[in-house]
């Protein structure tokens, strides 16, 4: 297969990609968008049957398509592809799906992308890939052992794989919140977090991330720290699921297990409790190992950046990572990253 040429080149197809896709048309830059995707709705495709619009944290619009009203009963896993789909059908953006980026290099004076469908060479690279696609999966002693079922968020469906179950779950965060409270009405549950969850009482909601959140958040980023979960930065909100597990009393918080065995785990204090699955709720990393051939990684394991830019190879973007990984920040990052690529084409017609 011969090799292609974009001047920009999307990898990535859901909410960040998009809106570069947007804002590189508008600006005249010539584009490719490569999702992996084999339709539109990037991630959102994959989230569990029972998440419903009106349990997702909020979606964001679009640039140049507000959304109508969502059903607050609908399934974001159909609710959020038909709007992304609508989007595609309405600005046509130039996307190639199902394409698997394999490898970005370097190719002075600009790079090369590697996919399961032939070369891209390009000046610039936006990463809008986000982190469905690398769950966290943490490993314990005698884990291979445990003769139940073991489930990641990503591979959760709904709560009947569970029915009728003795379940650990594992973790801190949103996701982990949501299947508790909906597996714990069908199974026996056990909720295990590393660390005492924190619940604000004032209201804040993630999806809204606060000034001084996004600050936290940049500030890592920049200094090339790697950077946590949303949650890390704001505590968890009493929504009405966190609400109603606690009135249940499944929000019974116990120090992460030391071990796990055949039939069970064995608790911090040494204590051995029987469970017959366990759920790992334990979120998910930045899916960026594709771009490991450019080294980018500091050594502790962050990506040092200026706004969406990366500092140590100006011609890359990451999108829907640090500050920018909630829907409104996946907007606003797809549109600073072209903004700057074509100050960069400006200013280094030749470097870029």
């Amino acid at each position: 297969m011969t090799d292609r040429s974009a001047t920009v080149v999307v990898i990535g197809g859901g909410q960040s990609g998009l809106s570069a896709a947007y804002h590189l048309r508008r600006r005249g830059l010539d584009h490719v968008v490569l999702d992996a995707e084999p339709a539109p709705g990037g991630a959102w495709r994959h989230r569990w049957e029972s998440l419903r619009m009106a349990t997702v944290n909020g979606i964001f619009d679009l640039p140049g398509l507000p959304q109508d009203p969502p059903d607050p009963a609908e399934p974001s896993r159909v609710a959020v592809p038909r709007y992304f789909a609508e989007f595609e059908r309405k600005f046509d953006p130039p996307i190639l799906r199902p394409v698997r980026v394999t490898a970005v290099r370097r190719a002075d004076p600009g790079l090369i992308v590697e996919t399961d469908r032939g070369r891209w060479t390009t000046r610039a690279v936006i990463n809008a890939t986000g982190t469905w696609t690398n769950p966290v999966r943490p490993r314990y002693p005698g884990q291979e052992s445990f003769q139940g079922l073991q489930l990641h968020t990503y591979d959760y469906v709904s709560a009947g794989q569970l029915a009728g179950r003795r379940g650990a779950v594992v973790g801190g965060g949103i996701s982990a919140l949501q299947l508790l409270e909906e597996i714990s009405r069908v199974a026996k549950t056990f909720w295990y977090t590393r660390r005492e969850p924190w619940f604000r009482t004032d209201g804040f909601q993630p999806e809204g991330a606060g000034r001084e959140t996004i600050a936290k958040v940049v500030a890592d980023v920049e200094a090339g720290r790697p950077s946590g979960s949303v949650v890390s930065y704001t505590g968890l909100a009493w929504t009405p699921y966190a609400l109603e597990a606690k009135r249940r009393g499944a929000l019974e918080r116990r120090p992460v297990f030391t071990a796990i065995e055949p039939t069970g785990v064995r608790e911090a204090d040494g204590t051995f409790t029987s469970v017959d699955a366990i759920v790992w709720a334990t979120g998910f990393k930045a899916a960026l190992a594709h771009l490991d051939p450019l080294g980018l990684r500091n050594e502790f394991g962050g990506i040092r950046m200026l706004g969406t830019q990366v500092a140590d190879e100006p011609r890359v973007h990451l999108i829907g990572f640090g500050p920018s990984q909630s829907t409104v920040g996946a907007n606003r990052a797809g549109r600073d990253a072209v903004n700057a690529i074509v100050k960069r084409l400006a200013h280094h017609p030749a470097a870029i």
